[in-house]
């Protein structure tokens, strides 16, 4: 019997498997490297929304993409990190 199609579709955003960071670098580089990846998780479900330009994404609509793959809501700091991210894409 056939499986429908539907049920194939994984869900959008799965949490990719996490590997240990490396140790015995500064306090900042891990945050400044988890921020990083944030931001690059939200730009990516911004665009997948359709979201295309920088100036679309306010922090509201940034923190509304948050809450949808399900990470905490971003600073100010990351907010303007995905924007950036957006311009320096094009």
């Amino acid at each position: 019997m056939p499986v429908p199609a539907a049920a194939l579709k994984q869900k959008p955003y799965e949490p990719v498997e996490k590997r240990p960071l490396p140790a015995g670098r500064p306090r900042e580089w891990y945050v400044t490297h988890n921020r990083r990846l944030k931001a690059m998780r939200l730009a990516i479900a911004l665009l997948d929304s359709g979201v295309y330009l920088p100036n679309q994404a306010r922090n509201e609509t940034i923190r509304g993409a948050a809450e949808t793959i399900g990470v905490h809501a971003p600073s100010d700091t990351t907010c303007h990190m995905v924007r950036a991210l957006m311009r320096y894409s094009r």
